[in-house]
């Protein structure tokens, strides 16, 4: 069962895949919006005020754990769910993910079921 829809953000350079996560998102009910660098996700989040924030941490320009930085550095930066969705899975990426500010670091591939799951229990 679905908790209340979420504003999603998914920020990774692989616009294919996040497009096809906020589809699958948007078919749960949640409004998911996608940004495909650091940037675009900072002047997005602004407009957008996500309450949860999927982010890759390989992304071109301003990595993944600058993009963390910024976001909480925003004034509702603070109340958002930030969750890294990325290929890195080392213990030292968790810890650095960890101390950018992300509240939980996903490895991709990722089940669809996953990321629902998280929504319910951590949004």
């Amino acid at each position: 069962m679905m908790s209340k829809a979420k504003r999603v953000m998914l920020v990774d350079d692989n616009m294919d895949a996040a497009e096809s996560l906020a589809q699958l998102l948007a078919l749960s009910g949640h409004d998911a919006r996608t940004a495909g660098d650091g940037n675009q996700a900072l002047s997005l989040a602004r407009e957008f005020h996500p309450d949860v924030v999927f982010c890759d941490l390989g992304l071109p320009g301003m990595n993944g754990y600058e993009v963390a930085k910024e976001l909480r550095s925003l004034p509702f930066g603070r109340e958002m769910v930030l969750a890294a969705l990325t290929g890195y899975g080392q213990p030292s990426d968790r810890e650095k993910s960890a101390e950018a500010g992300f509240d939980a670091h996903l490895v991709k591939p990722v089940d669809p079921s996953v990321i629902e799951s998280f929504l319910d229990d951590y949004a």
